[in-house]
């Protein structure tokens, strides 16, 4: 079995990365405009790991047996 196997469609693909920059420019807004640290890095921690599933083509759900409609 090799480690990240790609396991998600072009579509998949393409939804994770737009959630993940979506998510990562909140946090981003929420860092600069307010101080709730907790939240903000939350928010971009989240739209890192989005991005990172979508460019490397695979998805920790997917991964773990959670059926997902893309």
């Amino acid at each position: 079995m090799a480690i990240w196997k790609c396991n998600i469609n072009p579509r998949g693909r393409i939804l994770r990365g737009l959630l993940g920059l979506t998510t990562l420019a909140g946090g981003i807004y929420l860092l600069l405009e307010t101080s709730s640290a907790f939240w903000s890095t939350g928010l971009c921690t989240l739209g890192a790991f989005a991005i990172f599933e979508g460019v490397k083509g695979w998805c920790a759900l997917r991964a773990m047996g959670v059926k997902l409609p893309f």
